[in-house]
């Protein structure tokens, strides 16, 4: 198969599963909302934004540096088994870590011990990126494997949703069918990766450990710092507020977070061919680059525009008279697909791509230090359009220092020239 019918074929793969990922939470979203109320689903989404700090642990990295490797040595059969067993018994050891620091803080603060079957079960959305080595089919170009698995999970989820959310107390009802999709698919795929590709797991040395944390490191710290002003907000708005205010802010970052989601099948396609492209011609890999940038830019731009145009019917259709407070938070962050895009191209597909891996963290570290300064003076006076603004801002930042930066290098992906 030639690159580019895989990537075409990688790309509409990836389409298809973001397709669904837009159309089954807005089939969910509308129904939870209302079913749950305000509170209620504030509670849903600050105990996932808390365990997505676990899951962050349990990356590491991983779903970029991972990803490069196999995708550089997938025809070494013997390298990918070594990288896939190294993998994924980092995974597990910070699993076991992350579900032992859970329990502490659920014995130590009562925050968390009210509702602690609501973090004990979410818990099983880590289990589940455990399981689920997402970067091994990444790498290797077969993101149909990732569509099916997917859509098996999502399909889950959705069902199980109607048949049994019913009533406010049917909360705990929603993490648990998201875990068990997640764990379900996770098996699958390691049976996959058995049968279809030949690859068994080794006890990996000592010395493959110690590579694959290094390599994975600037990765990690970015992805932390990226955390502190996106997974976090909805964190530290819960610390500093209520339930019912998260659920104002939650509601409406989930509409961004679905519009944003349409980078997702671009920047996952694009990236281990972009690696193997600069491996060959660095040339090569900025042309291609640029008009990426061209197209994510002008359609991750015009979504932003029809959400900030038309914010109030999106609240009225999607969320209810219930949500009237979410109306000005989807208006101060209608253009993050926007921003988001472009920080995508310059920083993941770009920087890290050119070796650039600790400037790209130090920026992120930068953003996130603004951003939780930012929430520290906006929350307490402003609550969820404090987060609004505060996130919008660092995002801001993000991308038009990762842009300054690539220009420092002569790097002008917006001309026709660079060096």
């Amino acid at each position: 198969m030639s690159d580019k019918k895989r990537l075409f074929e990688n790309f509409l793969s990836l389409a298809t599963l973001q397709g669904l990922n837009y159309i089954l939470p807005l089939l969910t979203l509308p129904y939870l909302v209302r079913v749950l109320g305000p509170d209620n689903y504030g509670l849903v989404a600050f105990a996932q934004s808390f365990i997505q700090f676990f899951i962050i642990l349990v990356d590491y990295g991983f779903n970029l540096s991972a990803t490069n490797q196999i995708a550089i040595y997938r025809d070494n059969k013997k390298r990918v088994q070594s990288i896939f067993s190294t993998v994924m018994t980092i995974k597990l050891f910070f699993m076991i870590i992350s579900f032992f620091i859970l329990c502490l803080l659920i014995l130590l603060f009562p925050k968390f011990q009210n509702h602690k079957l609501v973090y004990l079960v979410t818990f099983g959305m880590v289990i589940g990126n455990v399981l689920f080595p997402i970067w091994f089919f990444q790498g290797i170009e077969k993101m149909r494997y990732i569509t099916i698995l997917n859509i098996i999970a999502k399909t889950i989820f959705t069902i199980g949703i109607f048949l049994l959310v019913k009533q406010r107390n049917d909360i705990l009802f929603v993490p648990l069918l998201n875990s068990l999709g997640t764990i379900l698919v996770g098996f699958i795929s390691l049976g996959m990766i058995k049968r279809t590709f030949g690859v068994n797991f080794v006890y990996p040395s000592w010395s493959d450990i110690k590579y694959q944390l290094k390599e994975g490191w600037h990765v990690f710290i970015s992805t932390v710092a990226i955390s502190l002003y996106t997974v976090s907000n909805t964190f530290i708005l819960g610390l500093f507020t209520n339930n019912t205010v998260v659920g104002y802010y939650a509601s409406a970052e989930k509409i961004i977070n679905a519009a944003t989601g349409i980078i997702n099948p671009i920047s996952q396609a694009i990236y281990p061919y972009i690696s193997r492209l600069m491996s060959e011609s660095r040339e090569k890999g900025l042309i291609f680059i640029k008009k990426i940038l061209l197209i994510v830019g002008g359609c991750t731009f015009l979504i932003s525009l029809m959400i900030f145009v038309l914010t109030e019917n999106i609240i009225d259709i999607a969320l209810g008279d219930n949500y009237k407070q979410s109306i000005i938070v989807l208006k101060i962050i209608a253009f993050l697909p926007f921003i988001i895009g472009l920080s995508n191209i310059f920083g993941i597909q770009t920087m890290l791509n050119l070796g650039y891996k600790k400037a790209f963290s130090n920026i992120l570290m930068l953003a996130s230090i603004l951003n939780v300064f930012l929430a520290i003076i906006l929350v307490p006076a402003f609550k969820h359009i404090g987060t609004a603004f505060g996130v919008t801002i660092s995002e801001f930042f993000v991308t038009l220092t990762m842009f300054m930066y690539l220009h420092s290098k002569g790097i002008k992906l917006l001309e026709g020239k660079h060096v």
